[in-house]
């Protein structure tokens, strides 16, 4: 008898990333499934609702694109430099720290900045990371439930080099463990991973206490690899 895999949860702020919206819009969206259909919670972890991962992003897929939130931004010229609370007002989000949040949670997700300053001195340095506006013109154009643009040039950063024969019990990573799959991006990763394509990191070995971020050890990343070398 063939045995039924769990389901890949995620909760709001992991489906709102994804799909370039707010926490509190899919709270909304989940609210208003009597008129949109949008998915039943599978769930809880503590008070955070909790979503199949495939279910939602298939409803986002099949949603009408004029249904959608529609955010104008402000005109500016193209090459002025954003900070990241300037660039997530500017892309029409609430919270100021959203682009932040994309581009320490979800590398890949969000461009890299244009220009980084660093600033501060020797004891305290600091850096601010800025942003043009046609860059995340660009990027509202492209990104994840608007479809792509005609043209577009702007693809993931490459992953990082993590070595196999490092401490087998470390914990890594979405982006390491893509990098030592051997995908091509950290979204290819996750969207084999929802999919049931990896069996053996369907469960993680810990999450982060701020996010709850999965981590998975090297060894079950590298006997995950082997299996799919394989073909098992």
């Amino acid at each position: 008898m063939t045995s039924r895999r769990e389901p890949r949860l995620a909760d709001a702020a992991e489906i709102a990333a994804e799909q370039g919206l707010t926490p509190a819009r899919i709270s909304g969206l989940y609210n208003d499934r009597a008129e949109n259909g949008f998915p039943e919670i599978a769930g809880m972890r503590g008070r955070a609702r909790l979503w199949d991962h495939a279910k939602v992003t298939e409803w986002f897929a099949n949603r009408p694109p004029a249904r959608l939130r529609v955010h104008t931004p402000p005109a500016r010229d193209p090459q002025d430099l954003l900070n990241a609370a300037e660039a997530s007002r500017f892309l029409g989000y609430k919270n100021p720290n959203q682009v932040t949040t994309f581009v320490r949670d979800h590398p890949g997700y969000f461009p890299d900045p244009d220009v980084v300053e660093e600033l501060g001195t020797a004891e305290n340095p600091y850096r601010r990371q800025l942003w043009r506006v046609q860059t995340l013109l660009d990027w509202m154009a492209t990104r994840p439930g608007r479809g792509k643009r005609a043209g577009a040039k702007r693809t993931a950063p490459p992953l990082p080099d993590v070595p196999v024969d490092g401490d087998p019990d470390e914990l890594l990573g979405a982006t390491q463990a893509a990098a030592l799959l051997g995908f091509k991006s950290v979204n290819s990763f996750s969207s084999s991973l929802s999919q049931g394509n990896l069996p053996l990191l369907e469960t993680p070995d810990a999450l982060t206490e701020k996010g709850g971020r999965r981590r998975w050890t090297r060894r079950r990343i590298l006997e995950q690899a082997a299996q799919r070398s394989s073909g098992r």
